[in-house]
């Protein structure tokens, strides 16, 4: 298995109204790659159509294509829950279960795919899991805690966690460090440059020195108007897109001179 997406012609809609019109983009296997724009062009929305949680609005609905692997994630033959559990999310705010124990937390996506385990697997695949999120040795003595005793940043750290006990083979983040602090944030996008070697990662943020650090490529999606549909403007490798952007709406966005 690659991870690669390769997406075609994908128009995103919420009942009649178009949100995000023709997008084309390779989501390269391994790499990260970065949604940038103003708000409300789209990024999130098309975030979310990479594992089906677009569908969970009434109304909403994708023509077009998103290739896994080959593998069409929209194909009538296709189980959205199975794509959910390939392709996991991490969410803006840290959505820890408030009542669970940091260990339940992390198991939470397991139980929920009805994997039996024994206990020292369940143990094991819980140290795996926060080991792989860099949370281990902050929570290993109190694993029975609630996720919601943690600060901020630990909390998304566990989410992470909780995404990549499933394993997954794509890791979606929709502005992972928007609600946290400057040494929360370099915590996660440290853990993002870890992930890549395992995942496939893609990361909605609006801080444009984030995107420049984390990721190997970008992509600019931007907006004509209210009302309008968001458009993918160009992608690139990171350091062209910051560099020399081809379009001018690119260049004007990153420089701070919009958006």
């Amino acid at each position: 298995m690659s991870n690669r997406i390769d997406v075609s012609d994908l128009d995103v809609y919420y009942g009649d109204f178009l949100a995000v019109q023709g997008v084309n983009m390779t989501i390269e296997a391994r790499q990260a790659t970065a949604l940038i724009g103003p708000s409300g062009c789209g990024k999130s929305t098309f975030l979310r159509t990479l594992n089906r949680m677009h569908e969970v609005i009434p109304g909403a609905r994708v023509q077009g294509k998103a290739l896994m692997d080959g593998q069409d994630l929209y194909g009538a033959d296709v189980d959205p829950v199975t794509v959910r559990r390939l392709v996991g999310m991490v969410f803006q705010r840290p959505n820890p279960f408030p009542t669970m124990s940091i260990a339940d937390n992390v198991l939470a996506g397991v139980r929920l795919n009805n994997r039996r385990m024994s206990k020292g697997d369940q143990q094991e695949l819980v140290e795996r899991s926060l080991r792989g999120a860099n949370l281990w040795n902050e929570v290993k003595d109190r694993l029975a805690r609630p996720g919601s005793s943690l600060s901020g940043g630990q909390q998304q750290r566990l989410c992470i966690a909780r995404a990549i006990a499933v394993k997954p083979q794509v890791l979606l983040m929709d502005e992972p460090c928007s609600a946290l602090d400057p040494i929360s944030t370099l915590a996660i996008e440290d853990l993002i440059a870890e992930l890549k070697s395992e995942y496939t990662i893609v990361i909605v943020t609006h801080n444009m020195q984030q995107a420049a650090r984390v990721s190997d490529r970008t992509a600019f999606f931007n907006i004509a108007g209210t009302g309008k549909p968001g458009r993918l403007i160009e992608m690139d490798d990171t350091s062209t897109m910051f560099s020399s952007p081809r379009e001018q709406a690119t260049e004007d966005y990153i420089s701070g001179r919009f958006g």
